[in-house]
């Protein structure tokens, strides 16, 4: 089984499109259902979990490399500590749904499981 050269790359590329396709719909969906607080949550949540991919994308782009950085480093290791802190100052201080932010963390949950099912029906053989 030969993997193409940029497999990773049209990975990624996919990924992100489906983590925003995901996060508006989501959003909108919320909106028309629940009210501007639905909204609002579901795109809070969807926020930060498309954050925390791109640190982890971050981290795994750099595990190949000779320099590490120790700052970088440090960051990476205590990003669920700067995500939750951040979720709670805006869930806590406003009046946006709770709810709907804990499902909108589900957002690159979800495209990773969308991609895990079209690699699997169109992936290389």
């Amino acid at each position: 089984m030969a993997i193409p050269d940029d497999w990773f790359g049209h990975t990624v590329t996919r990924l992100v499109r489906l983590m925003m396709v995901m996060a508006a719909v989501g959003t909108v969906a919320a909106l028309l259902w629940r009210g501007w607080k639905w909204g609002a949550g579901y795109a809070v949540g969807a926020a930060i979990s498309g954050l925390n991919f791109y640190w982890l994308k971050r981290l795994t782009e750099s595990l190949g490399s000779t320099r590490v950085r120790r700052r970088s480093a440090v960051f990476l290791a205590s990003r669920y500590v700067v995500l939750g802190l951040i979720a709670y100052v805006i869930l806590r201080y406003s009046s946006i749904s709770l709810p709907a932010a804990l499902a909108g963390l589900f957002v690159s949950t979800a495209a990773v499981i969308v991609e895990i099912l079209f690699e699997l029906a169109y992936g290389p053989n």
